[in-house]
This record gives structure tokens, sequence and C-alpha cells, in this order.
């Protein structure tokens, strides 16, 4: 798949890191925000994993997807629903994708919080105001995830 400004598809290098991070999560070690994101395949129905920040604000928790439009957000999408899974424990939650001129507050503060490992795919250095988002806010879906 071609890199395109909606989708920065990660390198060989990144693809290794993730797959091991993936299987440290499966063991359930990560930070308290590191999760296991697990999809259904929309065309295969194939389970499909990857590692994501889990931002929580205010009672609220969102995925948020640097990448723009990857294979998990579209896989999302069509189902509707996704896992969380660290160590033996999993959770499952009804999604809700927020809507472009919500997202920018959400965005800002994801990457306030996990600018070390995310900061690489914003063109907003972390500290900018809110209004600095709404340029990239199309390209960055965002999901609320619903108990």
């Amino acid at each position: 798949m071609p890199q395109s400004p909606d989708f920065i598809r990660e390198t060989k290098i990144e693809r290794l890191l993730n797959q091991s991070f993936g299987y440290l999560l499966r063991l359930g070690i990560g930070l308290s925000h590191n999760y296991l994101l697990v999809t259904v395949g929309r065309k295969t129905g194939k389970l499909y994993s990857t590692p994501v920040n889990l931002l929580e604000i205010n009672r609220s928790r969102y995925l948020v997807a640097s990448r723009g439009e990857t294979g998990w957000v579209r896989n999302a999408r069509a189902a509707g629903t996704v896992t969380l899974k660290k160590g033996a424990k999993e959770w499952s939650y009804r999604i809700r994708e927020l809507p472009v001129p919500e997202r920018p507050p959400i965005i800002k503060e994801f990457l306030e919080r996990f600018a070390a490992s995310v900061q690489r795919f914003y063109e907003v250095p972390k500290g900018s105001p809110v209004e600095a988002f709404v340029s990239i806010a199309p390209r960055n879906p965002v999901f609320e995830l619903i108990a």
C-alpha cells in the first residue's frame, strides 16, 4: 500500500518493534495506558491486534489513530466494536467515532501525554494551542470507547 496523506505506513523496524511490544502486552507487561487493540477483519473475519495508547479524560476513554486511516481504524468502523487486552484480561467496547470538529482537543491531549512515542506522526508540536490541531483533525480518526 503506498504512502498517502491519510495513512502513514509503518517501517519494517516499526513493525518488528510493534510485534515485540505486542508480545509483552500479551504477557501483561506495559505501562498503565498501553494495551493490545484487537479488531475483527472487515473482509477476512480474522482477529488483528496492534499496540495502542489509551487516552483517559474525565472517565472517558479514547483511541487516537496517529497514523491515520490504518487497518485497525477501518476494521473498528466496520465492526462497531473493539477489544483491549493486557495479559489475561480483556475488555470489549462499542465505539463512537468523533466528528472532525470534536477531535482537536482530544488529539492535543493525546499528543501532550504521549509525545515521546507519537510526535513524529504530527506536524503540530506538543504544546501548541488547540486551534493548531483543527487542520490535522480530518486525518486523525478518534474513537470514544463505550462500555
